[in-house]
């Protein structure tokens, strides 16, 4: 039976993984940062504790879904955002390679600066702008350099089990009328459970390599919103705004892509799977939720 150790298991992303193997004969070594029911403290910036871990449960394959995902927080904790998305990377790829193990790292979009016109490929150099972004990208190069059988996956804009831009749009229009949204930052929503399919069908093949995964098509903030509230017949008045006025009523934070329409060209390449549209992920979201 395949063995399957996933960090970050409480995260959307963990969450997700676990549903999409569902119906496979696999064993989960389901590690946190935290220890819980059915869950392994697991802190991956500690070689030590990843080495001990790894090689004593042997899996075949890990899932590294954890990250310092708070975009703002990393510009003021850059040390520890290193630590958990660049080392933590790092070590889980040398136990990976102890044990002959497939390394699954999730990465972003944000690892693009975040200025093109058109879709960035797998092909595309790397310019992040952000501390979350850089870090991450050396979480990237880590994972490259340590780990023989890897895969990692940029995705971007997330959305699954847990606190998300969705849910946090549908608590808003609960309480207010109207709400402003920014309207010139372009992606593509992605849902967690699409990603943990696609991640799950190239777990299986030895199509290793770095792949961009997001649903497809693309849209805006304020535009994705304006989805939410329409499937879900709220009537709040959705307030297009840029991201210079979003910065002005948030001065703290942090530089973000203005164009993060990521290509899944390695993917159409390389097999024949595809992700669903992002239209059709978000309706199957709701629905399920």
């Amino acid at each position: 039976m395949k063995k399957i150790l996933v960090t970050g298991c409480n995260g959307q992303l963990g969450r997700a993984i676990r549903k999409a193997y569902k119906q496979d004969e696999v064993t989960f070594v389901n590690t946190d940062v935290v220890e819980g029911e059915g869950v392994v403290a697991l802190d991956i910036t500690r070689i030590e504790s990843v080495m001990e871990l790894v090689l004593a449960e042997k899996p075949d394959v890990i899932i590294n879904c954890a990250a310092h995902t708070n975009v703002d927080a990393c510009e003021k904790e850059w040390d520890l955002a290193y630590q958990i998305n660049a080392i933590g990377p790092r070590n889980l790829s040398i136990a990976a390679n102890a044990v002959d193990a497939k390394m699954i790292h999730v990465s972003t979009d944000y690892v693009f600066e975040g200025n093109g016109t058109v879709p960035y490929t797998e092909f595309d150099e790397p310019n992040p702008v952000s501390a979350y972004g850089k870090t991450k990208l050396e979480g990237e190069k880590f994972v490259k350099e340590f780990a023989k059988k890897h895969f990692i996956f940029r995705t971007a804009w997330l959305y699954g089990d847990g606190k998300n831009f969705v849910k946090t749009m549908l608590r808003l229009s609960e309480t207010y009328e109207q709400v402003n949204v920014v309207c010139d930052q372009l992606g593509t929503p992605t849902s967690a459970k699409e990603l943990a399919k696609m991640i799950r069908y190239l777990e299986s093949t030895e199509n290793y390599g770095t792949f961009h995964a997001t649903c497809e098509g693309d849209t805006n903030w304020a535009a994705f919103t304006e989805e939410i509230f329409r499937l879900t017949g709220k009537d709040t008045k959705v307030n297009h705004v840029t991201s210079e006025q979003y910065a002005q009523m948030n001065p703290a934070s942090a530089k973000r892509p203005v164009f993060s329409i990521l290509d899944n060209y390695m993917l159409k390449l390389t097999s024949d799977y595809r992700m669903a549209d992002w239209h059709d992920a978000l309706k199957e979201y709701l629905d399920e939720n």
